[in-house]
Formats: structure tokens, sequence, C-alpha cells
């Protein structure tokens, strides 16, 4: 079987669990309605053997209580682990309209009072020993901020220095940044994240540098562990999530494969698992067309290093 060629501390997923047309994928052959998954298709997804996290995207739009993540642990078995990202409260620069739009300056961004009680402590006593990566997804900045990089950074990691340290309450976990902006990708950022025992996210997406450009940053941070969260093929460009679920529901089949990202992102995974890291990565559906099977092609590629070499 293909998940027990991984190591145990490799933990691939998908950005939620939702979809339909993930019917013998990860589903049976049963027509479940999108509402129906959304209540109870978590205790179907776990049955899924390469499937051992998945990404709680719901709470960047709405903080949890620790009573829905515990609903959430309840669902799971041993060694599952969630990547949750921070809720849009803390991370987005910006209040924005329902478009998406900004409409004004957010000045709770960054909040390290609002970070600590609106989601880490509630993640980590809800979920418990299923907690994976906490990842504060910061939303596109504002050309003012874009232009004083180094102005948003020490606002890090003043947040970053106030919160606990978690792999101290759940061994494993880590708190993970990603960012949509690669005016952010500096020294400075290796030094926030290093002094705060937090890692970087490695966020595949058009708005950012393609993931060779990336992993310098993750090498200044090495030994850690990997958090990557694959969520758009460049070809659809920074704005191009309508356009991928067009084409790609109902994510049933690879319409665009990366291989050139995978393979790359298998050696980093490779690894940092070899070295006896953690590894969360989750993909969504836009990145191929279908995030079970890119799930499934990564584990092969993976699982492909590590076998040994035929004479």
């Amino acid at each position: 079987m293909l998940a027990a060629r991984l190591p145990s501390s490799i933990h691939f997923g998908t950005s939620s669990w939702h979809f339909p047309g993930w019917k013998n994928l990860v589903w049976d052959d049963h027509e479940y309605a999108e509402s129906a998954l959304s209540r109870k298709g978590l205790a179907a997804y776990v049955r899924h053997p390469l499937l051992r996290t998945v990404s709680l995207d719901r709470a960047f739009y709405r903080p949890l209580s620790a009573s829905q993540y515990a609903g959430l642990a309840a669902q799971v078995p041993e060694g599952f682990r969630f990547v949750v990202k921070a809720p849009s409260l803390v991370s987005d620069a910006l209040v924005r309209a329902q478009d998406g739009r900004g409409q004004q300056a957010n000045p709770a961004f960054l909040d390290p009072v609002l970070a600590l009680n609106e989601f880490i402590e509630p993640a980590l006593e809800g979920l418990g020993s299923h907690v994976g990566a906490l990842v504060f997804q910061l939303s596109p900045l504002p050309a003012s901020m874009r232009q004083r990089p180094e102005e948003v950074i020490a606002r890090l990691g003043a947040m970053l220095d106030a919160l606990p340290r978690v792999g101290e309450r759940c061994a494993g976990a880590v708190i993970a940044v990603e960012v949509r902006d690669a005016c952010l990708l500096t020294p400075q950022l290796v030094q926030v994240l290093k002094a705060a025992d937090a890692t970087y996210c490695l966020g595949l997406h058009a708005r950012m540098p393609p993931i060779e450009e990336q992993l310098p940053l993750l090498r200044a941070l090495w030994p850690a562990p990997l958090v990557c969260r694959w969520n758009l093929h460049r070809m659809h460009g920074a704005h191009g999530y309508e356009e991928a679920k067009k084409l790609y529901e109902p994510f049933d089949r690879l319409v665009d494969e990366d291989p050139h990202t995978r393979a790359a992102l298998a050696r980093v995974v490779s690894g940092t698992a070899g070295a006896g890291w953690p590894v969360y990565v989750t993909i969504n559906n836009k990145a191929e067309g279908s995030a079970p099977l890119s799930v499934q092609a990564l584990a092969h590629a993976v699982a492909a290093l590590a076998a040994p070499a035929q004479d």
C-alpha cells in the first residue's frame, strides 16, 4: 500500500473536504450533497489512507471556538493532524467587503491578544494532540505596507513573541507564517520566525515566486518542520481562483498537472521527513484539478525517492 511506504511524520491532505466530485476518490459511489459532506464528511475523509491532515480554511472567515475544534478532533484517528488558518480578524491588514475588496485598515492586524484568544488557545484546547500547523496567512498587503515590509515584519515578530511555543504544548505542532507578497521574503523574516520557534509556510500560489525561489528561505530556517499549502496553479495568475474553479469542477481528475512543482516539493518532503521532522502539506483542488489525486501523485513521487535503486 502506498501509504505504508511513507514515514509516519508525513501528513498529506486537502483544503477542506466538502466536494461531491470526490466520489470514488474519497467517498463511495453514492451521490452526496455538499451540505451533507460539510457536516459529516470528515469521518469518511479520514478513512482514506493517504489523507492524514486537512486545512481548516473556514477558520479564516470566522474564529472557531474550543468546542468546535473539539468536535472535529473527536472525528479523527490518532496521528491525524489539522492545519488551521488564523482568522482574517488578525491576519488581514484590511477589512474587506463581501467581494474581497479592501475597504479600510484593520486595526486588529497582527494583534497578539486577539491572536492568542481567538486562535491559538482555542485551537490548542480543542484539538489537543491533533494540532499540526497553526498558520497565519497574511493576505495581500496594501501598497503602503508593501513599500515598508520591514515594519510589517517587525509587527509580526512582536505578535509571535507574545504567543506560546505550541510545540511545548503538543509535540510536532508548529506556528507557521504564509505570505502573499514576495517583498516579505527577507532575512528579517527568517530572524523573526527563528526567534519565535515558528516556521515559514511554503505558499505555492501564483502571487508568489515559484517553489525554487522560496526554498532559500526554508534552508535558512533549517532544521524545522515543513508546512506547505499548494493553493493555485501558476497558469491562472494571482486572481485565478474563480477561473480555476470553473475549469476544474467537479474536481474529479487532474486537468493541468504540474510535475515540476510536484517533483521539487517531493524532494523537500523527503528531506524533511528523512531528518525526522514533521511534514504538513495540504493541496487545493485549484492546484491541478483534484486535490486527492494531487496528494496521490505527490505520495508516489515521495515514495519513489525513498525506494532503493534497482540494478
